[in-house]
């Protein structure tokens, strides 16, 4: 069993950043894609960035292209997510998700089989 383990959100202005962090502990292959998501209060959960098994392909939500940058360690099998330039809109809770022995960056939600808990982010005007 994979776990997952958000840590990085918080309290910041509009303009402001924040880097979350996604630490996976278990038996995880090397050969993982991961992802962020976001939902927002009343709203669906969105695909916000995918990285692949190695760092070299990603993907970004339009809302997020030039802001946003994800990343992993493979050696500390730990991804993050730097937002920078964050604005009112947002403010959701981000979950990373996994999906082992995959080399792609699938953006389904369902392509996903292990979650974290979420980190909540607000940015306030």
């Amino acid at each position: 069993q994979v776990q997952l383990v958000e840590s990085g959100g918080g309290l910041v202005q509009a303009g402001g950043s924040l880097r979350l962090s996604c630490a996976a502990s278990g038996p995880t292959s090397r050969t993982y894609a991961a992802a962020w998501f976001r939902q927002a209060p009343g709203k669906e959960r969105e695909i916000v960035a995918v990285i692949n098994f190695n760092g070299g392909t990603t993907y970004y939500a339009d809302f997020v292209k030039g802001r946003f940058t994800v990343s992993r360690d493979n050696a500390k099998n730990t991804v993050y997510l730097q937002m920078n330039s964050l604005n009112p809109e947002d403010t959701a809770v981000y979950r990373c998700a996994v999906r082992p022995n995959n080399v792609a960056t699938p953006t389904s939600a369902a392509d996903y089989r292990y979650w974290g808990q979420g980190t909540p982010v607000t940015v306030s005007s």
